[in-house]
């Protein structure tokens, strides 16, 4: 049985987290378990999430799902806005809640621009983190 689509393809967080996670190199997008998942050979962000106990907690549902360093993990879930989602939680991975931050002008997309680019170090293969830092 597949998933139901759990997002909203207008919405204007993932237009930006997509036009940022898309900009990558070898980057490309795939809907699994019914939200969109960028990746390359492993996946490096997802748009939205749940927490554990709660599939519909709106605090996860407009989120940015990443792998941050394991050095700034701590640092980052001293801030409200950041959250361990379920499943991937247990792996190290944070979400970053827009739903907490509020309006789409209210975001720090450099911020955001920044964990992706974590995230996607953390997981790409080797060649593309050359190829990102070639073209920097």
């Amino acid at each position: 049985m597949a998933h139901p689509t759990m997002f909203d393809e207008d919405d204007p967080y993932l237009a930006r987290v997509r036009e940022i996670c898309l900009a990558l190199p070898g980057a490309a997008e795939k809907i699994s378990h019914g939200r969109p998942n960028f990746f390359t050979r492993k996946v490096f962000a997802i748009f939205g999430g749940s927490l554990k106990g709660d599939h519909f907690a709106p605090v996860a549902r407009n989120a940015l799902l990443f792998l941050p360093d394991a050095s700034e993990r701590a640092a980052l879930l001293e801030h409200e806005r950041f959250f361990v989602p379920a499943y991937v939680g247990t792996n190290g991975w944070l979400g970053l809640s827009f739903h907490v931050i509020g309006g789409v002008e209210r975001v720090d997309w450099a911020e955001v621009a920044e964990l992706v680019d974590a995230s996607y170090r953390n997981t790409a293969p080797a060649r593309l983190v050359r190829e990102l830092d070639a073209g920097a």
